[in-house]
């Protein structure tokens, strides 16, 4: 299927896994409103965008807003003039141990992951049904498929994704031609594994530099022994707005980690 005249809106589109879908999806032929919590962060991956020959606009978001959520939606539809496929990627981490999580901590991670997405989608959704088609895509985690140390929160919010993509699909297939569908990205060098607060410094081991650990840890957690790229999950999400028959998935792009 072509996906050239399609409109794409994706969330957390600024930077990392976000800027990853969306400049695949221009690849494919879509127009893409790239919303982000930092706009100038939006407006550069817009300009990338235009730069490819698509039609590009930058959307300030905080998807925790119900009706920043709706101007968002209705920014793309009138800036870009539809609403085809919607990836649902905005998300936040922190890593603390239960015993060190305030409620703070807590109520953050599952407003952004797990809110954030029922918000996106119930705004979507009407416009969606309109045309009667559509393409949905959450972006959730492997950790929404099993459990990691000091992620006990952030595992919560995506096994809640799953959960939430799972059910929407059934409730929209019997009447409508939209999917629903959700990424579950491995280890990426994003700032949750490779930064000052990641996993690879938190975990890393005795006299072992991040760099070691980081090195270490694709090796023994990826059975392919190297890290997916933001590309990979555009990717699947480009296979997902492609697929008329795929729905309520939540597919793991990991090197065989979840096997």
């Amino acid at each position: 299927m072509e996906l050239k005249g399609k409109v794409a809106l994706v969330t957390g589109g600024g930077r990392g896994l976000g800027e990853g879908i969306a400049k695949k999806l221009a690849e494919a032929g879509c127009d893409v409103a790239v919303a982000d919590i930092d706009l100038d962060n939006a407006k550069k991956v817009a300009a990338d965008i235009k730069d490819m020959g698509r039609k590009a606009v930058a959307i300030k978001v905080d998807v925790t807003k119900w009706e920043q959520v709706k101007s968002m939606v209705d920014k793309t539809i009138k800036e870009l003039g539809s609403l085809d496929i919607a990836v649902n990627n905005a998300g936040v981490i922190s890593i603390k141990s239960v015993e060190d999580l305030s409620e703070d901590d807590w109520d953050h991670v599952l407003d952004v992951n797990a809110k954030g997405v029922f918000l996106c989608a119930k705004a979507e959704i009407p416009h969606m049904k309109k045309q009667n088609w559509g393409r949905i895509i959450n972006t959730a985690s492997i950790a929404g498929k099993a459990g990691f140390p000091d992620l006990a929160h952030y595992s919560a919010s995506k096994f809640a994704v799953v959960g939430f993509t799972n059910a929407l699909a059934k409730e929209l297939a019997p009447s409508t031609k939209i999917t629903v569908n959700a990424i579950c990205p491995g280890i990426i060098g994003t700032q949750m594994w490779y930064g000052d607060k990641g996993l690879a410094n938190k975990w890393k081991g005795e006299n072992e530099s991040m760099d070691e650990s980081w090195q270490r840890n694709q090796e023994s957690l990826i059975p392919q022994g190297e890290a997916q790229t933001a590309e990979d999950m555009g990717d699947l999400a480009v296979y997902f707005a492609t697929a008329p028959h795929v729905t309520g998935q939540a597919v793991a792009v990991d090197g065989g980690m979840t096997l």
